[in-house]
């Protein structure tokens, strides 16, 4: 009797941590910018869509704006959040990117240009799952610092 109270509470535990680390991704899903929210970058594009996917061990991002010169942009990033940096494909101002998980809600970001960091941020999901914020600084094309807070709400 004693053995089967033991099992099953191991067995039952072995599942809450199953779940625990397989925890919903705030991140995932369709984000559109909040402009009246954000504070953007001078002379920086703007994003207009981020698309978080979960693909397996990696996760994916799209992201689609308007750059500094009032054409489209578009990207994608595929790759796992080691804090390793993955290559973006598309015309963004940065070419690879590096994603570190901080916790279910939070991310911390790293963007390049030819291996040089051209801005990092922390993206974190709201607890109630509504809005994202990014906390970014960095350097610009021009050669200036700045930093920037970008606000979506998820769509």
């Amino acid at each position: 009797m004693m053995n089967t109270r033991i099992v099953a509470v191991a067995v039952a535990l072995s599942f809450v941590g199953a779940t625990a680390c397989f925890a919903a991704n705030a991140h995932v899903g369709t984000w559109k910018t909040n402009e009246a929210k954000s504070k953007m970058a001078p002379g920086m594009g703007k994003t207009n869509t981020v698309v978080y996917a979960e693909m397996k061990d990696q996760i994916q991002v799209t992201v689609d704006g308007t750059g500094a010169d009032g054409k489209p942009t578009h990207g994608v990033w595929k790759g796992k959040t080691d804090g390793k940096a993955y290559k973006v494909k598309g015309n963004l101002s940065w070419d690879a990117m590096a994603y570190r998980m901080v916790d279910d809600h939070t991310y911390d970001i790293t963007a390049m240009k030819d291996g040089k960091v051209t801005w990092s941020g922390r993206s974190t999901v709201s607890k109630d799952g509504k809005s994202r914020t990014l906390n970014m600084s960095g350097t610009g094309a021009d050669g200036k610092k700045f930093k920037a807070k970008n606000v979506y709400d998820k769509a």
